[in-house]
């Protein structure tokens, strides 16, 4: 077994086990803002290579700006963001997931700290529509790969009814998380 194999089985089974953690946390009896705090802490202590997990939340009164909501490590002065700007602004306004091996080479990238080299943004729809997104951040040049994508994905499903609900607590409060 070569050693880049190895470590994949690795990250594979470290990853099960996340699941495993996640999907253990989300069955509590927290409410749904708790749970997406849950699964940033469990992402943040769980990814190794991972300094900053988080939500960010489509507004929800119909403005193209995301909100930020939970999430677990250094505070970011980044708590309100347009679409199209940044990494997670782009990954609003075009639907799709992003994995940037280096945020140094991304004109439009946004820095919530010098430290940050890489990040993941993986969008989150519950019943079709867009109501937030996943955000990583990594110290590490190269710090995500297809492996955190699959969690990431899978966890934007898992977590979008809490989402679509945090959302529309927003909504009814008029305010952010």
């Amino acid at each position: 077994m070569t050693l880049e194999r190895a470590r994949e089985t690795e990250r594979a089974e470290l990853y099960d086990l996340l699941r495993e953690q996640i999907s253990h946390a989300l069955k509590s009896k927290a409410d749904p803002l708790q749970r997406l705090q849950l699964t940033c802490d469990l992402l943040l202590d769980g990814i190794s290579q991972c300094q900053w997990a988080g939500y960010y939340i489509a507004d929800p009164l119909g403005a193209p700006m995301l909100l930020l909501g939970p999430s677990a490590g250094p505070a970011t002065e980044h708590t309100r963001i347009a679409f199209g700007q940044g990494i997670c602004g782009q990954a609003a306004s075009t639907l799709k997931a992003y994995v940037i091996d280096d945020v140094s080479s991304e004109s439009n990238y946004l820095s919530c700290s010098p430290e940050v080299r890489s990040e993941i943004v993986v969008p989150i729809f519950s019943m079709g529509v867009f109501v937030g997104e996943l955000d990583l951040d990594s110290y590490h040049t190269g710090g995500f790969e297809d492996s955190e994508r699959t969690l990431l994905q899978w966890l934007a499903v898992i977590v979008s009814e809490d989402a679509r609900m945090v959302r529309e607590s927003m909504r009814t409060a008029g305010a952010s998380p």
